[in-house]
């Protein structure tokens, strides 16, 4: 199994460098691929700082991408935790914080938008300290 990077990811997804999609598409489709959560979390923000796709559509494509057989997540349940969270509009980054305290008490943050935006979806509770 291969562990690939981000730019790999964002390739495979929008296809915007054809030479470099191509190879994209061959190696995923291919044979089996570890993606760390790292990985994600970077793709997920060139996709959308430099692509400009929002949190719907974000959260729509990295599953899309997560649900490839040949593609392996390092945590697939807190993955997938995060882009429920992400496509409830919460950051990709504060989500994969909130998914990683599973079992924790709590998730306390002195970033009052990040502890209102996690209100709407089940889970850890966030609180301002």
């Amino acid at each position: 199994m291969l562990a690939i990077d981000a730019n790999i990811v964002v390739r495979y997804l929008t296809g915007d460098h054809p030479e470099q999609a191509a190879r994209a598409r061959a190696l995923i489709d291919g044979g089996p691929v570890f993606v760390a959560t790292t990985v994600l979390l970077e793709a997920e923000w060139v996709l959308r700082s430099a692509r400009g796709y929002r949190a719907r559509r974000l959260a729509a494509a990295l599953e899309a991408f997560a649900g490839l057989p040949t593609v392996t997540l390092e945590n697939p349940a807190r993955i997938r935790a995060a882009l429920d969270d992400l496509a409830e509009g919460l950051d990709f980054a504060d989500a994969l914080h909130r998914a990683a305290a599973a079992g924790c008490e709590a998730f306390v943050t002195f970033d009052k938008a990040f502890a209102a935006g996690v209100g709407r979806t089940p889970g850890v509770e966030v609180k301002l300290v």
